[in-house]
């Protein structure tokens, strides 16, 4: 039976008992209290989900973290104001708290260091905590995101993009706006906090020597978001989708199997001397 058809059979089965999730709650130093799932064992690895989005929909819909926990303990939460966490209306409760408490889950969870994957807005959270805090993660990717040029004069010489979006796009939009766990105005919160904090993070990729994968869909702008990562990063891959856009790259019934298989292939590669939870 040719690979891929076995591996499209796989994500279909039920989970096996050794990978089937967990849910848990952590209180975060502000109060807030931050929703999470747990699936599988190994090396850890973090998952944030995107703007709007949610753990749930963004990672085990799609059958990313069952492919992902053959090997590793996957760690997905929902960003605060997303899926089962709190949702303050505040925007003062997001911007720098956003990656806070990623590293508050993972103490809490006793995970030294683990591998990091982010997608769109959570690839804006990866790179926070990149800047601030890389001897905590063993490799970083991000998905539907990456680090686009900050110089006026690289933005200018960085080849254009290709126009055009796929098709189901919209209808994947629609489907997304209507999760019955939105709410308007926490999200509102959430955008205005996130341009305070994440999204305006400085950092220093030449200073970054983990290894780095973005994967993008091809109608995602994947040269503005990887040309200055393809320049600065010392250990950098960069993986397009053909024919998608930004949310049939991820979400279930959209997405290729080439986004799980690259993300699988990559941390399995870069598994060798990580640490372990405890």
């Amino acid at each position: 039976m040719p690979s891929r058809l076995l591996f499209s059979l796989f994500l279909c089965l039920p989970l096996a008992a050794e990978t089937a999730s967990s849910h848990g709650y952590l209180v975060a130093s502000d109060g807030v209290k931050i929703h999470y799932l747990v699936m599988g064992r190994g090396t850890p690895v973090v998952l944030i989900h995107g703007y709007t989005g949610s753990a749930e929909g963004n990672w085990f819909a799609n059958g990313v973290a069952a492919a992902l926990a053959g090997r590793h303990r996957v760690v997905a939460l929902d960003v605060r104001g997303h899926g089962a966490s709190d949702k303050p209306h505040d925007a003062a409760m997001y911007g720098d708290r956003l990656w806070k408490d990623v590293l508050e889950l993972m103490d809490h969870l006793a995970i030294d260091r683990a591998h990091i994957h982010g997608y769109s807005m959570g690839g804006g959270i990866t790179a926070s905590l990149l800047a601030r805090n890389p001897e905590r993660f063993l490799t970083a990717s991000f998905g539907g995101s990456g680090i686009a040029e900050a110089d006026p004069q690289w933005i200018a010489k960085a080849p254009k993009d290709k126009e055009g979006s796929d098709p189901q796009e919209e209808e994947a939009r629609k489907r997304l706006q209507s999760r019955p766990d939105r709410d308007p105005k926490a999200l509102e919160a959430v955008r205005a906090g996130f341009g305070t904090g994440a999204r305006r993070t400085a950092i220093d990729l030449t200073a970054i020597r983990m290894p780095v994968l973005a994967i993008n869909g091809e109608f995602d702008r994947p040269i503005a978001k990887t040309h200055r990562m393809h320049r600065e990063l010392k250990n950098f891959r960069s993986v397009v989708l053909p024919g998608k856009s930004h949310l049939t790259a991820i979400m279930a019934g959209y997405m290729p199997e080439l986004y799980i298989t690259s993300l699988v292939e990559f941390l399995n590669a870069n598994d060798a001397g990580g640490e372990k939870s405890r």
